[in-house]
């Protein structure tokens, strides 16, 4: 009984990594790289840079291989600038309408960016972190042995996932998540799964539509 309800939650969690944009997103080779990432200066007065004086930077990088770039001046306006990246285990080029290319260095952890030694953090939706606890799954690929599942979101990136069945056992992931659009994605030892997310204030909805998967969470 135990095992087939471990078979079923394995299934529960494939069966979100199936349609194309899934796929797309599973196969990108630097998913640490995805989302948004920020840098705040220390001081009021800013960093200096070509005669302007900028208080905080977001880059934003998607798996099509787009960036959105924007720069926070003290004076409270914006400059943004967008276009395509390339990047390999060590350098990242940055291109835009124009002849001009910027190339530079950068070190890559799952929650922390670093670029020409400046580093910038991750940041995920405001109330996306915190404790779930599902009060709802249904599909057919669901055994009814299952009873509930929970999955703890750090801020930082890392989370925990737990099934329990109707015996009272349980079954734990562990690893590193990261988002684009309406995705979450969790790596852990032994695989990386793909899920639809809708998020409301104290509720956190996972979602296959091609399956009919879906598991609502309550916030803890």
């Amino acid at each position: 009984m135990y095992k087939s309800c471990m078979v079923a939650f394995i299934l529960f969690f494939s069966s979100f990594s199936v349609n194309s944009v899934a796929d797309d997103l599973t196969e990108f080779d630097y998913p640490l790289l995805l989302g948004d990432w920020y840098w705040f200066s220390t001081t009021d007065d800013g960093i200096e840079s070509e005669g302007e004086s900028y208080r905080a930077m977001n880059i934003k990088f998607k798996s099509s291989y787009n960036f959105v770039i924007r720069l926070l001046r003290v004076d409270g306006s914006v400059d943004e600038w967008a276009g395509k990246y390339d990047v390999d285990e060590t350098n990242i080029v940055f291109s835009s309408e124009g002849p001009l290319e910027q190339n530079h260095n950068y070190m890559l952890t799952y929650n922390q960016f670093i670029l020409d030694g400046a580093r910038f953090t991750k940041l995920a939706p405001e109330n996306l972190p915190g404790e779930w606890r599902s009060s709802k799954i249904s599909g057919r690929d669901v055994a009814e042995g299952i009873s509930e599942l929970s999955i703890s979101l750090r801020p930082d990136f890392l989370f925990s996932a737990e099934v329990s069945n109707n015996e009272g056992k349980t079954k734990e992931h562990r690893g590193i998540y990261y988002l684009e659009d309406d995705h979450i994605v969790l790596i852990y030892e032994g695989g990386q799964q793909d899920s639809q997310f809708l998020l409301g204030a104290d509720t956190l909805t996972l979602s296959n539509t091609q399956f009919g998967m879906e598991a609502v969470m309550q916030r803890e």
